[in-house]
């Protein structure tokens, strides 16, 4: 551990002090993150929460509203002036509208300052005024939650995993014929790395839009002020016989470590590290329809992520959490609502079956993990249509595309997740006794009570896991 690091670890252990003492004394601050993995409605959760804990008619399951002990909630400046405000107001508006429509997704670290006036309970809150309780939302993209798996890998190791892992993925083909021409012994050529990284770049977008989880070095995604920098110029390649002095390779396998150290560490430390529960959206059913190897993508993805909960591991980790610690962490499987709600259960119960080898492996230090199917803004009713003779439990719901509305019955998911995950451990290509559907509604128009906040499915049971405990 260089100086450098030793002082950081100290003022972070002083400042996780100084946290602890101000929030004891005056006004607790709970910092909640938000994570999604490719099209799991990050941006629509984040709203509909929002506008469900300062409307709370819809929210019987979160205990201190239900008992009305919170009084109020209110939007407030955020603490942290460097980092962008979500932008609830505009997201709010596209989503409940006259011509409701899905809000834009946010491409960036952004955060939003939430506000209850709460009244204690107990024998001796009865004696005691309201007090006030802060809800720091922090949304950042899952991808670069997944870069945190990078620290722990050599140049050598990412690039040799991640040619195995996209061999056969038709995405691939035209940066793996690119690589494969390239002589990775001879000196740096700079058009000739930058055209390599730009393939590589493109396979991560289509590999993200067909259902892919594991979509790292996520910045590729999303490079913002960063794009074009040697940082985000490097893709894998095979080992050579001869790292030389110079090289192409070794060029890359500098930019790498570049990367894991002035992109990926000072995210976590800056944010991540702050972080007092975490809540990450998983679009379980895109990837059952995309296939086996988009859901054991998905597993592994969700493995890693768990890793980065559990810093024994990791150096770096290990030093990032001195005197702080993610308390609780919430998987939800979004789109519920393309579901009846007999096959939510099961939908959960796949959820589960993912993480369950890293939980078993993993020692979260009293962290709880839970896993949940949800539908942060329900678009879809239910009916039972006839067909052929047999009853299909559906969902209907306005089509994104045409705007027309349309029963949609995906498939029954099965009772035991084996089923899903045993094909998808053994890589077969496709699912051999059923097929999965997935249709794209867009939001119902919604009337508004006074009072309510926008339809849902378990998003109070979610925020009663996630912040209940502190209300």
């Amino acid at each position: 551990m260089g100086l450098g690091d030793i002082a950081d670890s100290i003022s972070r252990q002083i400042e996780a002090m100084g946290d602890a003492t101000s929030e004891a004394l005056f006004e607790p601050v709970i910092r909640l993150g938000v994570t999604g993995l490719s099209r799991a409605g990050k941006t629509v959760f984040i709203t509909s929460l929002v506008a469900n804990l300062m409307n709370r008619g819809r929210m019987p399951s979160l205990i201190a509203a239900s008992d009305g002990r919170i009084q109020t909630a209110f939007l407030q400046p955020q603490p942290d002036d460097t980092v962008p405000r979500f932008d609830y107001e505009t997201h709010l508006a596209a989503m409940t509208g006259p011509t409701p429509k899905w809000p834009a997704s946010t491409r960036a670290t952004s955060e939003l300052r939430l506000s209850f006036r709460v009244q204690p309970g107990g024998m001796i809150g009865g004696l005691r005024g309201p007090r006030t309780v802060h809800l720091d939302i922090v949304d950042y993209p899952g991808e670069w939650l997944l870069d945190l798996g990078l620290l722990d890998l050599s140049y050598a190791d990412w690039a040799r995993d991640t040619l195995a892992r996209i061999e056969n993925r038709d995405q691939a083909k035209a940066f793996l014929a690119a690589a494969q021409v390239v002589d990775s012994t001879e000196r740096l050529d700079e058009p000739v790395a930058k055209s390599l990284a730009m393939g590589f770049a493109e396979y991560l977008k289509a590999a993200r839009e067909d259902g892919y989880s594991d979509c790292t070095p996520g910045r590729f995604l999303l490079p913002g002020d960063m794009e074009g920098s040697p940082a985000l110029t490097f893709a894998p390649l095979p080992a050579p016989d001869k790292n030389l002095r110079g090289s192409l390779y070794r060029e890359f396998e500098r930019r790498f470590e570049a990367y894991k150290s002035r992109v990926v560490k000072p995210f976590f430390r800056n944010h991540f590290s702050k972080i007092d529960r975490q809540v990450v959206l998983v679009d379980v059913l895109g990837a059952i329809h995309a296939g086996p190897a988009a859901l054991e993508d998905l597993r592994r993805a969700m493995s890693e992520i768990l890793t980065a909960f559990r810093p024994g591991s990791n150096a770096f980790l290990s030093q990032l959490f001195m005197g702080k610690r993610v308390e609780r962490i919430l998987f939800a499987a979004t789109k519920a609502d393309h579901l009846h709600h007999t096959q939510h259960g099961r939908l959960t119960a796949i959820t589960e079956a993912l993480l369950r080898d890293a939980r078993d492996r993993a020692d979260f230090a009293g962290a709880k993990t839970a896993a949940m199917s949800i539908a942060s803004l329900r678009t879809t009713v239910e009916e039972t249509i006839d067909h052929k003779g047999s009853a299909l439990d559906c969902v209907r719901g306005r089509l994104r595309d045409s705007g027309k509305s349309a029963a949609f019955y995906p498939g029954d998911l099965p009772e035991d997740p084996a089923r899903l995950l045993s094909p998808a451990r053994n890589g077969d290509a496709d699912w051999l006794d059923a097929d999965y559907q997935i249709m794209r509604f867009a939001p119902a128009d919604v009337s508004l009570k006074p009072g309510e906040g926008p339809p849902h499915i378990r998003l109070d049971k979610a925020a009663e896991f996630l912040i209940g405990d502190r209300l």
